[in-house]
């Protein structure tokens, strides 16, 4: 067979639609796509920018009559990560889904069919726009201007980081201005900070333009955004720090299990923004970004903007499909915990690093699966962005928003053996004073802890002995040179840091005083 395509070749490949019910063996990598149940009233420019994001695109051959197109990529290369990023993320043409796959063919020749020359000027008119925005002239302004070989990475600082910002969300909002290839986040002299990597440094160009300054909190969660020295992102792993948006079959590296297929498709998906939930999902603050120019962004009822983001992204952690998990909801529901150790009261102490719990209910019937009911939604989704994925006493705990509004009290008579709780009065919540400092200390699980209220007559052996015998390994330990009250102790692992936490705060050192204990963002 010839390897280039003419027309007798693909009339003559008309029964394409019956080979392709999946007894036909996947063709290797070529740079031509074959596309299928496009619609028909899809124009060229429609099929064309399906591949614009992974490069040049060099032809296009439509066959209307048979709801199915040829394109041609510039390489093999940009074929392949476009049919790595489509196959588990099926794309859309007018609402319908379109399917891609290699061609048998190696290329495209269509200088002698008839009706190629809207294919031929929808090629021209886009390749023109392309490099005459990468043909940006003059000299520097404020905006930085697109020089050939600027690369299409950009890196992205966080300020004022009052919320949690993942992974996830930055992602919803880069994938506003084109396709996402690759994200890898990292904290580096203490500020959050991330690579992006976009199919096109056009794409990366603009998105640095609108973004740029821009905070994604009201007043906080500030980006500033900066063009990397490099050019492709190497990601190894794919998980809440990582992730590769072309290949679902990287491993998860840290122990946290791999990316469902459907939730990996649901990362992946462009234009996941528009939610039936597009209001921040009880997080306080809006979403502070202006119209980016030329998006077609959804009317989303009760959006607080144009990209306001979807609980989900907020939370960090994708809704379950059928999980029926309620955005805005103050109640969680976490899984896999230890049933032989866990308490209502323990569930209270860790929760409460993050909110003021209101009530705990462990199942009766189910005691590895809990309700925890959070004072509001916002420290709802904070509890949950840093606990979930978390260890504790030998299980990996799962939270996520629970489909219940709030925790029911047993009634009278009914048996409840203790498992549930109503903690609303208790005098431990770090957060019922408006402005407390506790607000700023909110920091994820790490294996340094934050002492306080310690007592003058305490020792620095008083209190390694107190954490040893709660079975932890002290690696280090020292108090703050000014206020001996406080202390931070290093511990073996986050597990043990956070088993701890659970049963040492509020811990009676006599004279008085009551041991605080929490996250510390510091080491020693």
């Amino acid at each position: 067979m010839s390897s280039s395509i003419s027309v007798t070749g693909v009339y003559a490949n008309g029964n394409d639609n019956k080979k392709f019910r999946g007894d036909r063996p996947p063709c290797s990598p070529s740079r031509v796509l074959h596309l299928r149940k496009i619609p028909n009233d899809v124009t060229e420019a429609e099929v064309i920018s399906l591949g614009l994001p992974f490069g040049k695109v060099t032809n296009l051959l439509m066959l209307k009559g048979k709801n199915q197109a040829f394109l041609e990529m510039a390489s093999e290369e940009a074929a392949v990560t476009m049919v790595n990023y489509y196959t588990p993320v099926t794309p859309h043409l007018r609402s319908q889904p379109v399917y891609i796959q290699y061609s048998n063919h190696r290329e495209l020749k269509t200088d002698n069919l008839p009706n190629q020359a809207r294919a031929h000027a929808a090629l021209q008119a886009v390749n023109a726009a392309q490099s005459g925005s990468l043909a940006l002239s003059g000299g520097p302004t404020n905006e930085g201007t697109i020089i050939p070989g600027q690369s299409p990475v950009l890196r992205i600082i966080i300020e004022n980081l009052f919320y949690p910002v993942t992974l996830e969300v930055l992602h919803q909002i880069f994938s506003k201005f084109g396709t996402v290839l690759k994200i890898i986040t990292f904290t580096k002299n203490n500020q959050f900070q991330a690579l992006l990597q976009y199919a096109d440094p056009v794409i990366a160009h603009y998105a640095r333009m609108a973004l740029d300054g821009q905070n994604i909190y009201n007043a906080c969660c500030t980006l500033r955004i900066d063009f990397s020295k490099l050019t492709s992102l190497n990601v190894k792993y794919n998980n809440d720090k990582s992730r590769d948006f072309t290949r679902v079959d990287l491993p998860t590296g840290d122990g946290q299990p791999s990316l469902e297929p459907a939730l990996a498709a649901a990362f992946g998906a462009p234009g996941i923004i528009s939610s039936p939930y597009a209001g921040a999902a009880g997080f306080g603050p809006a979403i502070g970004f202006p119209q980016a120019t030329g998006l077609s962004v959804p009317a989303v009822p009760g959006a607080l903007g144009p990209l306001a983001l979807t609980s989900s992204a907020v939370t960090g952690r994708m809704a379950i499909p059928g999980a029926g998990g309620i955005p805005g909801n103050s109640v969680l529901l976490v899984t896999n915990l230890n049933p032989d150790l866990i308490t209502p009261h323990g569930l209270f102490i860790l929760f409460g690093v993050y909110g003021d719990v209101h009530r705990v209910k462990i199942m009766f019937n189910k005691k590895e699966n809990a309700l925890v009911q959070m004072a509001d939604a916002n420290q709802a989704q904070l509890a949950m962005n840093h606990l979930s994925g978390q260890r504790l006493y030998g299980k990996v705990l799962r939270a996520t928003l629970s489909k219940h509004q709030a925790v029911q009290l047993p009634r009278e008579g009914q048996e409840d053996q203790g498992l549930t709780k109503d903690f609303s009065n208790s005098p431990l919540h770090r957060f019922k004073k408006p402005g407390s400092k506790n607000f700023q200390n909110i920091f994820p699980p790490s294996a340094t802890l934050h002492l306080s209220n310690i007592p003058p007559s305490v020792t620095v052996d008083d209190l390694k002995n107190l954490f040893t015998e709660a079975g932890c390994s002290v690696k280090a330990f020292k108090f703050f040179q000014k206020d001996r009250k406080m202390a931070l102790i290093q511990l073996g692992s986050v597990e043990e840091a956070i088993q701890a936490l659970v049963e040492l705060h509020n811990h009676d050192l006599g004279e008085n005083h009551h041991l605080r204990v929490s996250f510390s963002k510091s080491t020693i």
